[in-house]
């Protein structure tokens, strides 16, 4: 077979990312390919060059020796064809798909507002816009930009940061009415918290006690919900009490919808707000480039 019958750059970019997410089921995830079509790839490219490249028998993917080496080397080159395209566009005007994860507050106060402006300004840009409040991995879902509220967690990607909210712990009149407002954090234990069905990286609700020490109450009630939007509509209809970022339910308690409690007990803490994107050697597609500099100049918190 001549080389110019075979995709040589698409088998590395399939046999990295194997390599990157730890097996064939979630590389095929990323590729929208079955796992069989992600195994029978890497076997020709075993046969093509003579060697085994990756140890099947463990339940763990492994690497041989000339595995190894063929994923370093195939890496470089990726990188190089990764930067020779960014540089090729660099000045160009932004056009091509950008696919944007967003948690769902963010995403519907924040965000979709903004696109019919960016859209204009950028007619070449298709915005595929996920929200979730879900942390995704942005390799495997081959996002280019995420937003991210809370701490951030990983070091291999770059991020720009678009703000900083306030939290807030709310509960509607109607809840108020017939429960009693908290007048201490203690009295939340006769309260329904409500809560998320996902793994937060601060789980518990902090709050400054009377001697000015940071106290955390875990939420206990009888509602988890899988986004902030889901939280914010149940606390609006009296079902709880819920800690939420001020820019999410600002509208609310201005209406009346809302009712803050335990302002005296909020310890000030910010929750930060950034844009994460996966950059190689500073190198960025316009279409990422333009969609970080608009959101930096628009988003306002």
């Amino acid at each position: 077979m001549s080389r110019i019958e075979v995709n040589r750059s698409g088998e590395m970019e399939v046999f990295v990312r194997v390599v990157e997410l730890g097996g064939f089921s979630a590389a095929a995830r990323s590729f929208r390919m079955t796992p069989s079509a992600v195994s029978k790839l890497v076997a020709r490219l075993e046969s093509r060059l003579g060697v085994r490249l990756v140890n099947r028998s463990t339940r763990k993917l492994q690497l041989t020796p000339e595995g190894t080496a063929y994923y370093d080397r195939a890496l470089r080159i990726l990188e190089d064809i990764d930067t020779a395209e960014r540089e090729a566009t660099t000045g160009a005007t932004p056009r091509g798909r950008l696919r944007v994860n967003t948690s769902v507050p963010f995403g519907l106060h924040r965000l979709l507002p903004l696109l019919p402006g960016f859209m204009q300004r950028y007619p070449g840009v298709h915005v595929d816009v996920a929200l979730t409040d879900t942390v995704v991995d942005l390799l495997e879902e081959r996002a280019d930009v995420a937003i991210r509220v809370g701490p951030l967690r990983e070091s291999r990607l770059l991020a720009r940061k678009l703000g900083e909210s306030a939290m807030v712990v709310v509960a509607a009149p109607s809840y108020i009415e017939r429960h009693g407002t908290p007048q201490t954090p203690q009295d939340l234990a006769h309260h329904n918290m409500l809560g998320f069905c996902f793994t937060k990286q601060i789980e518990g609700w902090p709050f400054r006690d009377s001697k000015g020490a940071v106290i955390s109450i875990h939420p206990a009630g009888n509602a988890l919900v899988s986004d902030g939007e889901a939280m914010q509509r149940l606390v609006v209809a009296g079902l709880g009490v819920a800690r939420l970022t001020r820019f999410h339910v600002q509208a609310d308690i201005d209406a009346g919808r809302l009712v803050p409690v335990l302002e005296t007990y909020n310890p000030g803490d910010l929750e930060a707000i950034h844009a994460v994107f996966v950059g190689h050697g500073g190198q960025l597609p316009a279409r990422v480039r333009a969609f970080l500099d608009y959101l930096v100049e628009h988003v306002k918190i």
